[in-house]
């Protein structure tokens, strides 16, 4: 029986888990930077063709003041490392999905419709299972 620091340092030498690390401290990253990217150019840009700056962009009511401008920059952030993750990660693998699938071989069909109810049925079947109707059995193709 293992010892639980043996288990222990199985479990943090998986490939997925270093991986996943991995994944994560570079997203955080990649988002500080994007986050920068906004707030300090395209926000300001945006503010030059609006004339108004969307940091300073707030109100208070009661005392409690309302961060509108912030909130609009953290959106804009979102929005622009959704669009980076999707066009750079997520079109490019299904894209790399569907060229494996289109090559992959398909299997040769092992059921066939019933001629009266339309149900699948084996292709060796003398009778369908769903309507009880008597078909002519047939040949698998040879693969």
């Amino acid at each position: 029986m293992a010892s639980i620091r043996e288990d222990f340092g199985t479990f943090i030498r998986r490939g997925n888990l270093v991986q996943l690390a991995i994944a994560f401290v570079m997203g955080a990253a990649f988002t500080a930077l994007v986050t920068a990217l906004v707030a300090d150019i395209f926000t300001p840009l945006i503010g030059v063709a609006g004339h108004f700056d969307f940091s300073a962009w707030k109100y208070t009511v009661n005392g409690s003041q309302f961060l509108q401008g912030a909130f609009i920059n953290a959106l804009i952030t979102f929005v622009t490392v959704s669009l980076v993750v999707f066009f750079a990660i997520a079109l490019p693998y299904q894209r790399y999905e569907d060229r494996k699938a289109a090559k992959a071989a398909k299997a040769p069909p092992t059921t066939r419709p019933c001629p009266e109810c339309l149900s699948n049925i084996p292709l060796a079947a003398k009778r369908c299972s769903f309507c009880t109707s008597p078909v002519t059995p047939v040949s698998a193709p040879a693969a």
